[in-house]
């Protein structure tokens, strides 16, 4: 087990392409967690819209840094599976924001 102090959050929020989901999925947890993961980011939950006009998952990823999550979002790894990730997904956006240990947008 990882034990980390999470100081910020990556929060991606998007929609699965429904002609994509089975290898949406295939590609998430074979290669998509397990990369962000190297990067320094920790998957920590993913929520479902189930009422609203908001995206349909929101996936929040952990770090123990600011530096942290930068170098991961710069890293050419992070941009290689984003840009698989884009593949799948529509109305993609992420941000960074401060840790809450709570829901957060």
């Amino acid at each position: 087990m990882i034990r980390i102090r999470p100081k910020y959050k990556l929060l991606i929020s998007y929609d699965i392409l429904p002609e994509s989901q089975e290898i949406y999925y295939r590609f998430v947890t074979s290669e998509f967690l397990p990369g962000l993961r190297d990067l320094g980011l920790y998957m920590v939950e993913v929520y479902q819209t189930l009422w609203g006009d908001y995206p349909l998952r929101l996936a929040e990823f952990v770090a123990e840094s600011l530096e942290i999550v930068q170098a991961a979002l710069q890293s050419e790894k992070f941009q290689e599976l984003e840009q698989k990730f884009l593949r799948y997904t529509t109305n993609y956006s992420r941000k960074v924001v401060p840790y809450r240990s709570t829901f957060q947008l």
